[in-house]
């Protein structure tokens, strides 16, 4: 009872969100606003699909952008084959990136901490290889050219900028909910005592490699997703959706926001974005100041920005009582 009880609360406040989104979106009609919509759905379900394994299952995936491209490229590929709809070929992209994830995570959840890390990299690295020699199918370093083809589904036109902002902003809180029901469950319990304590969860009868492989699966999944909907967007495909920077960033949108509260990453992805893109706009040199506040804001905190606000409550609580 209790469980159905938090899954519907779950999907109220969803659903309450994407209302909340909706509304403005439709009602100011700014390209600035859908374009920000997109972006923040796309990296936010990233940095959370990616949080899985670094704040639930204490497995840092320095490789994660492999499935992102991955997603994109078979999406893209697929539309641009004229035999899928919209929503078979987002299914069946999913599905690749889970069955890749499936391949790769075979090999690499045996392995933890820097060498599990590597690994991750040495994949991705292999993958970004791959696109960047298999001109004939993917266009090389030029990328997926000739646009992903939008055919209206259900009454929805991805071609419009609000339709897609809605869409991806529908994909996030659907996919947010389904995580937050994966972390609560009993599976998400052991993962977490997989991360806090191998030996004892082992002892108590727990197979270490079958619950990280089984979050190395979804966790590539989802980030499928995120790349079927950065595909939508750009309407391509380009090599570095698969570029270890790309995972770089899904790391520090996870540092900014926290690691231990479920929507830190959310928080840690609009910070992210809202400063890329001031700085962008005052200096060329953009790199060079981003990562200098990212480097004074992780290591002032020492946390997340959501983290710190949490435990700062928490101690305030404790106070009082």
């Amino acid at each position: 009872m209790r469980t159905a009880l938090s899954w519907r609360g779950d999907v109220l406040v969803a659903a309450l969100a994407f209302v909340a989104l909706a509304v403005p979106a439709f009602a100011l009609g700014v390209s600035s606003v859908h374009d920000f919509a997109v972006r923040f759905a796309i990296f936010g379900l990233l940095a959370m699909s990616l949080n899985l394994l670094i704040g639930t299952t204490g497995l840092v995936s320095f490789g994660h952008a492999a499935f992102f491209g991955s997603g994109a490229y078979a999406f893209g590929l697929l539309m641009q084959s004229g035999g899928w709809s919209v929503p078979a070929a987002i299914l069946a992209a999913m599905a690749f990136t889970a069955v890749l994830a499936l391949a790769i995570g075979t090999l690499c959840v045996r392995l933890s901490e820097i060498y599990f890390a590597f690994l991750t990299l040495a994949f991705q690295m292999l993958i970004h290889s791959l696109v960047i020699s298999w001109v004939s199918l993917t266009g090389g370093d030029q990328g997926l050219m000739g646009g992903v083809p939008k055919p209206p589904f259900l009454g929805i036109d991805l071609g419009d900028a609000r339709h897609l902002a809605m869409f991806s902003a529908f994909c996030l809180l659907v996919s947010v909910v389904a995580l937050r029901q994966i972390v609560r469950s009993p599976f998400g319990a052991a993962l977490r005592m997989l991360r806090d304590n191998p030996e004892r969860a082992a002892f108590v009868g727990l197979s270490i490699f079958r619950y990280r492989l089984a979050a190395f699966v979804i966790a590539g999944t989802f980030a499928g997703l995120a790349g079927v909907l950065m595909s939508l967007y750009v309407s391509g495909a380009f090599p570095t959706f698969l570029y270890w920077t790309t995972s770089g960033e899904a790391i520090f949108m996870i540092m900014l926001g926290g690691i231990t509260v479920f929507l830190g990453p959310l928080v840690g992805t609009a910070i992210f974005l809202v400063l890329n893109d001031r700085i962008t706009n005052i200096t060329e040199h953009h790199g060079l100041v981003m990562g200098s506040i990212l480097l004074v804001l992780v290591l002032g905190l020492r946390k997340g920005l959501l983290d710190f606000v949490v435990d700062a409550w928490r101690e305030r609580q404790e106070k009082r009582t």
